[in-house]
């Protein structure tokens, strides 16, 4: 069976999991082609995504010419679903967040992928985020395409379900998979009960070699490791606000914050304004042996979320024997459980930040440590990437190629 992967950007430093379930996929047996509306903006430092990038297509390449010239062809050779497809454009993005012209050159980028599925003879399109990418999908769908199935992530599409039209996608898409239970719920909330039966949860995973490596021991490490991109919804402010707390009251840290993103300059401004050069270091994209490495020498991940779906970083470094501070925040309760395997904190409120990172601080290196084991544990039984691929891959021989049209009300809704 051969599916059609497409995402807004790919590859990208922070999606391997999306690299990780297609290698989990084609090791299976399933042939996967690669498409990206766009490039990807970020340095590529690891190996896998370099290897990666020279085997995907860019619906943008080519420019404008090479829209308009696969529109032209779609047109002329099946104008009564080309009909339908712009009736639908139009009428979506009417009232939507970005308007009609943007959705126009949505129709323009789907009819192009009809052609590359048509020509490589794909089965099935497989989504990942149920924003632009899965308009695109569903309209190449209308015109004649492939069946098309969603992997919703959040936060964004919780953000805005009705500019984004989330129950028009639902309902024409063969299945949508959610990553948690949360996501999985506020799927429910934005559909009719009716289509609830075709909402799946399937975990992102880690690769199997986080699990099989020897646990490092954490020692007198006074490092705590931040891994993400730079940007609001990951809370790197408040970050700096908990760290000048711990300064101030003599406490000897080390805060690695391993990533990049639109707020570096604020980050940075908040270092020098509240003295923080001698704890605070950013390290920019790494590659992920670095993050491995970072994490082994840490004392636990720090991750102090104001929106999130469920961030892949908080499984590795579980499968690493590390606990994490993070919040209580969408699908994160259900892997991080609060003196367990980790510390969770209220969304936003630097008081209890800090009150976790001062207790990760002060415990024990083997208290830490045994709750880092529990972690693996917990993350080699829900987190596998092979064996959610696996999950994924039961779906697409059932629902992809046509099946989509099987009533998938009468088969429950359990993940």
């Amino acid at each position: 069976m051969k599916i059609a992967y497409l995402t807004n950007q790919y590859p990208k430093v922070s999606h391997a999991f999306i690299r990780r379930e297609i290698l989990a996929l084609e090791s299976q047996g399933f042939e996967v082609l690669r498409y990206s509306i766009r490039p990807t903006p970020d340095k590529l430092v690891d190996a896998q995504d370099v290897a990666e990038e020279s085997k995907t297509r860019i619906l943008l390449a080519g420019g404008l010419f090479g829209l308009i010239w696969a529109t032209g062809l779609v047109k002329l050779r099946h104008p009564f679903r080309y009909t339908k497809a712009a009736m639908q454009t139009v009428k979506i993005g009417w009232r939507s967040e970005r308007g009609l012209l943007i959705h126009m050159i949505y129709l323009m980028e789907a009819a192009r992928l009809l052609r590359w599925c048509k020509k490589e003879r794909a089965d099935h399109v497989h989504v990942h985020f149920g924003t632009n990418p899965t308009t695109v999908a569903m309209l190449c769908k209308m015109m004649g395409g492939p069946t098309f199935s969603m992997t919703v992530h959040g936060p964004e599409e919780f953000d805005k379900p009705i500019a984004i039209h989330l129950a028009r996608k639902i309902k024409e898409a063969a299945f949508v998979v959610g990553i948690s239970s949360f996501g999985k719920s506020q799927l429910f909330r934005w559909c009719s009960h009716e289509h609830w039966g075709k909402i799946k949860e399937i975990h992102c995973g880690v690769s199997p070699k986080f699990l099989e490596m020897p646990l490092q021991t954490i020692g007198e490490s006074k490092k705590l490791v931040c891994v993400g991109r730079l940007c609001e919804q990951k809370g790197q402010l408040l970050l700096m606000q908990a760290a000048r707390r711990l300064k101030d009251e003599g406490h000897d840290f080390e805060l690695i914050l391993a990533g990049d993103g639109e707020m570096r300059l604020d980050v940075e401004e908040l270092i020098e304004r509240y003295r923080l050069q001698d704890h605070v270091t950013i390290t920019g994209w790494v590659s992920s042996e670095q993050v491995v490495e970072l994490i082994e020498q840490s004392r636990a991940l720090v991750l102090p979320s104001f929106g999130e779906g469920l961030p892949v970083v908080i499984m590795e470094a579980l499968a690493l024997g590390r606990p994490v501070v993070s919040t209580y925040v969408a699908g994160i309760p259900e892997l991080v459980h609060d003196c367990t395997n980790g510390f969770l904190v209220p969304a936003g409120n630097v008081v209890e930040l800090t009150r976790a990172m001062r207790q990760c601080l002060e415990l024990p290196s083997g208290r830490l440590e045994d709750m880092g084991r529990t972690g693996r544990k917990q993350v080699a039984e829900k987190h596998d990437a092979s064996r959610e691929a696996r999950k994924l891959a039961g779906l697409f021989q059932e629902y992809g190629g046509g099946g989509g049209k099987k009533s998938a009300a009468v088969k429950g809704s359990d993940g």
